[in-house]
């Protein structure tokens, strides 16, 4: 990424030769597996739905639950670092972390998991904000294209890393494995950072003059939470025919309003909304929120289908996903530098906005008998289109901010696109149920006494039920609910089939804005500030 940080550690001077390959090994592996959960547990939301007795669209909220939480936590980790201090503060956030992945991997029921998830991502969010910042105090100024490079890459294996780790585990153990192998990941990632990371000059000791905006951080959570808990429920509860549902909606209305309304006039917000007020700025936050929609919910109904439509198991799904991302992860650094070198990003969004529409069109032709390496040039865009999102994304964004306004403006953007994703797989969940009972109506009325086809092949599964049991009357029974089940099946498939498809159409209904987005070339100074501002937020 563009994330060249101009700093130094508490003495002066940047790590060196074991400390520096340490502090790699432990920032880069915090931010991996902060990533990696995002995603691990999608190849496994059959299993733990059953274990667990949920429904796969109930499930989903182990998924959105760590995700609000890093939306919620992102923004307001510059702050927390400041206020703590940055080591303190990575401290807890691994320590907790460690100790909710080993309470999710517990649990007995759906929502004691989808809390432990929640606090889960409240440790998460703040390892891959601060494991930026550290990492790049690690190296000096002319080598920190290395370290842009080496956290790149871990954000794009994160993801990827997720399915292929978690559908090997469930495949041959129990799914709570997937949470415990973050135990003792973290027990030895704290070790190191009381070890060798060093505190920076100060950090911590300014408490006293920092002002914490409680009330705009109780109104994000009432405000985020309260829509979340709206784009889940409302199809199962008849949107607003439900009194719960109408009540929901109030407070999220009036805690987004109020979020906003407190941001833009206290003195000390915990967000800083003005940078809405640069154009660019607010026109780059729709792309960001559309790219976070279509890559969360691309990953989320991937998975899913292919297990239960094409069979797959958990760890081919994971392949599946794996082998194409490591075919484009080379392209990241490459870009990386591009960006720093100061490279207009619209190029690359326009090429990104593009692959990914593409990406949602060829998804939708996909087939029920499909094999892994046969998804592989499907999935091969999805990946492209993500790297040519991600840092392209952030550059745009900034472009125009005074450099005084750089780390909020990074900040916002990672907060809107964990947001598009949070949302995006609640959409999809009621999109995939809209379409399921149209699909299911649609077809059901093909199975009539009156088509040929379907007496053809009512016969044809009874006749084999018959080879094996002699008795007519069950044979009937159970070629009906063969026919029932294979009705069911492909209602589901065609469903996700229009997910896909949605997804381009997001992608090309903000195509058109492209043209709105204005960027100039940076000058070596403000290159330098941007990179520092992301490297603090992330």
């Amino acid at each position: 990424m563009e994330n060249i940080v101009n700093k130094t550690t508490s003495t002066g001077a940047t790590a060196a030769g074991t400390a520096r390959f340490v502090i790699v090994l432990t920032t880069v592996t915090a931010s991996i597996m902060e990533l990696l959960d995002t995603t691990i547990v999608n190849v496994a939301l059959n299993q733990i739905s059953g274990s667990l007795g949920a429904t796969i669209e109930d499930i989903a909220w182990v998924i959105t639950s760590y995700a609000i939480a890093n939306v919620i936590v992102i923004p307001m980790t510059g702050f927390l670092a400041d206020y703590f201090g940055r080591k303190n503060y990575y401290l807890a956030s691994m320590i907790l972390f460690g100790i909710a992945s080993y309470l999710c991997g517990n649990s007995t029921s759906l929502w004691e998991l989808v809390f432990w998830r929640f606090v889960q991502g409240i440790g998460g969010g703040a390892l891959l904000s601060t494991s930026q910042a550290i990492l790049f105090d690690a190296f000096p100024g002319k080598e920190r294209g290395t370290a842009s490079g080496l956290f790149g890459m871990g954000i794009v294996l994160g993801p990827t890393l997720g399915p292929t780790v978690g559908g090997y585990i469930v495949d041959n153990y129990a799914w709570g494995n997937i949470f415990f192998i973050n135990v003792p990941i973290c027990i030895i990632a704290t070790v190191l950072t009381i070890l060798y990371v060093p505190k920076k000059e100060g950090e911590g000791t300014q408490k006293s003059k920092i002002t914490i905006d409680y009330l705009g951080i109780l109104l994000l959570i009432v405000g985020v939470g309260s829509l979340q808990y709206i784009l889940e429920k409302g199809e199962s509860k008849d949107w607003f025919q439900s009194k719960e549902i109408s009540i929901v909606a109030l407070m999220a209305a009036l805690g987004i309003v109020g979020f906003i309304s407190r941001e833009l006039n206290t003195e000390h917000p915990v967000v800083n909304l003005r940078v809405f007020g640069n154009r660019n700025f607010a026109f780059s936050s729709i792309f960001v929120l559309v790219s976070g929609i279509g890559l969360f919910t691309s990953i989320f109904i991937y998975p899913v289908m292919v297990q239960r439509i094409n069979g797959f198991t958990p760890y081919e799904t994971g392949l599946s996903l794996l082998f194409p991302t490591l075919t484009i992860l080379p392209l990241f650094p490459i870009l990386g530098k591009r960006m720093s070198a100061g490279a207009s990003p619209i190029p690359f969004v326009v090429a990104g906005i593009a692959i990914f529409a593409f990406f949602g069109f060829y998804s939708g032709t996909a087939t029920a008998d499909m094999g892994r390496w046969d998804f592989y040039p499907i999935q091969l865009m999805r990946g492209l289109g993500t790297v040519l999102l991600q840092l392209p994304l952030i550059n745009a964004s900034v472009a125009g901010l005074k450099p005084n306004e750089f780390g909020a403006g990074i900040s916002l953007t990672n907060m809107i696109r964990q947001l598009g994703g949070a949302f995006g797989i609640a959409l999809a969940n009621n999109y995939v149920t809209l379409q399921y009972a149209q699909h299911r109506s649609d077809l059901v009325a093909n199975y009539t006494p009156t088509n040929p086809l379907f007496i053809e092949k009512l016969n044809a599964i009874k006749m084999g039920f018959m080879a094996r049991s002699g008795d007519a009357l069950q044979a009937t029974t159970q070629a009906y609910r063969q026919l029932e089940l294979l009705l069911d099946r492909q209602s589901y498939f065609l469903a996700y089939l229009d997910t896909f498809r949605i997804i381009s159409i997001f992608f090309l209904c903000v195509l058109p804005l492209v043209v709105l987005l204005r960027t100039k070339k940076k000058s070596p100074e403000e290159i330098a500030e941007a990179a520092k501002a992301a490297a603090e937020s992330h």
